[in-house]
């Protein structure tokens, strides 16, 4: 897997850059990884509802063609883009999904924090009043559990993921708070969420480096998204 750490760049041309990159891919062309921060900006997923968008301001809005609802980036938090050739690496969205999240509960257990799933809601969540819990969540996905509206009561969302696959191949990813101004996410329903708190490592107590949250990161996927 091709890694790069880009640095802080802006959001729109990154965005044209993965779709180039995913529409001139050959059967050749290798896996990449593209690691980033960006200037503050609200994204629009394909499912993005204006009435979620509540006081943007002066932050800019961009559509994309992502899944999901409308989330926020700003420096401070780590953004990770896979290029990923779905069938030559032999598994399907929904696992692709999961390894995404699996890489990002792993990184958080590298600094002593829990991640957890909720059913029905893609991303990773932390307990605000014990983020080191290991106490399963009764709102985790579940095998056969009936499928209920997400809850998210006592939890508080620090990972955001948003994909798109085109002919096998996935761009966008995900998006891991480390030490943010969480301010923003207040003029908006995270993920289409109204009230859904937004919380980075550095609420929870972690201090840590933008630049080694974002090595263990990229470690972790490149792990987790082996075929």
């Amino acid at each position: 897997m091709d890694v790069r750490l880009l640095g802080r760049v802006d959001y729109a041309p990154t965005y044209a850059a993965m779709q180039d990159y995913t529409a001139a891919r050959t059967a050749d062309t290798p896996d990449a990884l593209w690691v980033c921060e960006h200037p503050p900006v609200y994204t629009q997923g394909l499912a993005g509802q204006a009435d979620h968008l509540l006081m943007p301001g002066e932050i800019p809005v961009v559509q994309t063609n992502r899944g999901g609802q409308v989330t926020y980036h700003g420096p401070g938090q780590v953004v990770a883009y896979p290029l990923i050739d779905l069938r030559r690496a032999g598994y399907f969205v929904k696992e692709y999904v999961y390894r995404i999240e699996e890489a990002v509960i792993r990184t958080l257990d590298h600094y002593g924090i829990t991640g957890h799933r909720v059913a029905g809601a893609p991303g990773i969540y932390v307990r605000l009043d014990d983020p080191h819990s290991h106490t399963p969540l009764p709102q985790r996905p579940q095998k056969d559990a009936a499928r209920d509206a997400p809850d998210f009561t006592g939890l508080g969302k620090i990972a955001a993921l948003g994909i798109k696959v085109s002919r096998n191949c996935t761009y966008h990813g995900v998006a891991l708070n480390v030490a943010m101004d969480l301010e923003p996410y207040t003029r908006i329903n995270p993920c289409g969420y109204a009230g859904l708190p937004s919380v980075d490592l550095s609420t929870i107590g972690v201090s840590a480096d933008w630049a080694d949250v974002a090595h263990v990161l990229s470690h972790k996927l490149q792990n987790h998204l082996q075929p």
